[in-house]
């Protein structure tokens, strides 16, 4: 597989749950499986911020989730990129109503955003290449 320009280093990815339904987290769990094997392009997960290359952010961002998702982009060392999973990631998905009074937004509306990956939830192979994306931008 040829994957265009060269990727230079091996990405370690926090997670962060924003909210809404867990149907984005279950197809990063497929991710990790041996049939996507996101451990062949390098990938690592953290479990802190601290250590992270890559904010990997799913759902809408709720009032009460806000000061969370701020606190951990902080947490995050330079150089860092951020990726918004999922219709409530990218868009607030069914959330998008505008009486919808505890919602903050979507995830670009808290924090800047390098790469969405679209859908509800997305497919495994639409997190892969999203993923190879974000490592491109180092």
């Amino acid at each position: 597989m040829r994957l265009g320009s060269p990727i230079k280093k091996s990405p370690w990815i926090y997670h962060a749950h924003a909210g809404g339904c867990v149907g984005c987290d279950i197809e990063l769990l497929a991710c990790m499986g041996p049939r996507y094997d996101l451990e062949r392009l390098g990938v690592k997960w953290v479990a802190s911020p601290r250590y992270a290359d890559i904010l990997l952010v799913t759902g809408p961002v709720p009032l009460h989730t806000k000061p969370f998702l701020e606190r951990v982009y902080a947490q995050t060392p330079e150089p860092k990129r951020v990726i918004a999973m999922g219709s409530c990631g990218t868009s607030c998905g069914v959330f998008i109503d505008d009486e919808n009074y505890s919602i903050a937004g979507p995830v670009e509306n808290i924090i800047p955003v390098d790469v969405k990956i679209p859908g509800c939830p997305p497919k495994p192979e639409a997190i892969v290449d999203g993923i190879i994306k974000v490592m491109r931008k180092f």
